[in-house]
């Protein structure tokens, strides 16, 4: 679905990436790990468009996308949960739910996203629904975040640092979530820190390190390997 090859970015004269590739198939959850500053935001924002590449190549199902604007990136099915959250505070749940949802593109398999079936993943933000965004924890804004991106009927789910700064329990709950979005078959790349949650429910994992691919590998390989986890990770 996803194909980065030979991915090089900057800022400026201050270069990030140096030729790196990453593969995400149908279905499949990968997972992109590695220490603060290596590179993993900027991938993400090559990905979506947000930082136009300086070589390489990026191809989102059969087409493309590298160097393409941010909305031609999302129209194309990718959908972003950023780090931070960036929900619109000034607007109810229920309207940053919908002011960016869109119906699944034709010839898009599976059922598709709407509110009901969002608030039945997310009962929390069902209750809340009337609330405005800045009146929301941590943990529902990132359950906002998520759902507003679901919403887009995605055909891969970006999460930038998923569960970053969360209490244990919606920690919790963010990884019951993405553990049932797989088994949907939805497309999943995911960056976090939690290395334990992630082995659970990611297919594949790569781990950056000073812009390029250190390792990749299945959650069994990183899992048996703490001398790996420990000079990478710092786990």
């Amino acid at each position: 679905m996803l194909e980065v090859r030979g991915l090089e970015a900057a800022y400026g004269a201050s270069q990030v990436l140096f030729g790196l590739d990453l593969t995400i198939g149908a279905g499949e959850v990968i997972s992109l790990l590695g220490r603060n500053g290596m590179g993993k935001t900027t991938t993400v924002r090559s990905i979506l468009g947000l930082l136009r590449p300086r070589g390489g190549a990026i191809t989102f199902a059969g087409s493309a996308i590298a160097g393409l604007p941010a909305y031609r990136v999302a129209q194309a099915g990718i959908g972003l949960v950023p780090e931070g959250r960036q929900i619109f505070p000034n607007l109810s749940v229920h309207e940053n739910l919908v002011a960016t949802a869109r119906p699944p593109r034709a010839g898009t398999s599976g059922e598709a996203w709407t509110l009901e079936r969002l608030y039945a993943l997310f009962p929390r933000l069902a209750e809340r629904q009337a609330n405005m965004g800045n009146q929301l924890s941590g943990g529902e804004q990132q359950m906002l975040a998520i759902g507003r991106a679901l919403m887009t009927n995605p055909r891969l789910l970006i999460l930038d640092e998923a569960t970053e700064g969360l209490a244990p329990l919606i920690r919790a709950e963010i990884w019951r979530v993405l553990a049932a979005l797989k088994q949907t078959g939805q497309s999943i790349l995911v960056i976090d820190k939690n290395v334990e949650a992630l082995s659970r429910i990611a297919d594949r994992h790569y781990i950056l390190e000073k812009g390029r691919i250190a390792w990749s590998g299945d959650s069994a390989a990183l899992r048996g390997d703490a001398a790996l986890r420990g000079r990478y990770l710092g786990v």
